[in-house]
């Protein structure tokens, strides 16, 4: 009797250290972030730009060189957006359009992006700072050095072509180099 009681104490004792021990999908995941910021991509949890979805989503972020800022669109899976917005490719819709059409060497390189995307990525955004996919976190880290050259050749097809003349500089900046007084 006095055995099974200090089984039972030790076992209360070690049941919370098993709570807090990572599952294998925490553990996948963590490899993914880790692998993604070596590849200099920033991950963090945001609310993600889409309508009525509540808590946060992993924000794989490629930053674009101040000198060069990147276009504002927002393109949205099929499964998360409106049918009244325009398609663009099967699967994917504009939430928001670039202000500038793309040329066609980008477009090429959003649309093998899009391609490449798993099935739990729901949004693909670029604005002057960054491009960023918001997703779900579910390849396997074999899957994600593929996934990650996509978007990388992506955010450098569109670095350069900001739909603002002037990038993202403060508004009442002027747009054209300073006269000498």
């Amino acid at each position: 009797m006095v055995w099974l009681l200090i089984i039972a104490i030790v076992g209360l004792v070690f049941a919370p250290v098993m709570w807090l021990k990572p599952s294998p999908a925490q553990r996948r995941m963590g490899r993914l972030r880790t692998a993604a910021r070596q590849a200099d991509v920033t991950v963090r949890f945001e609310s993600p730009p889409l309508h009525g979805v509540r808590g946060t989503m992993a924000a794989y972020r490629w930053a674009y060189s101040q000198r060069h800022p990147g276009p504002d669109f927002v393109l949205v899976r099929d499964e998360a957006a409106s049918a009244s917005l325009k398609p663009l490719r099967e699967g994917w819709r504009w939430r928001v359009e670039p202000l500038r059409p793309l040329p066609v060497e980008a477009l090429a390189r959003l649309e093998d992006a899009l391609a490449g995307l798993p099935g739990d990525a729901l949004v693909l955004e670029s604005g002057s700072l960054a491009l960023t996919l918001w997703w779900e976190e579910t390849v396997a880290i074999e899957a994600l050095s593929p996934l990650l050259a996509r978007l990388t050749a992506l955010r450098d097809a569109l670095s350069g072509r900001p739909d603002r003349p002037g990038g993202n500089r403060p508004s009442g900046q002027a747009d054209t180099p300073s006269m000498p007084r």
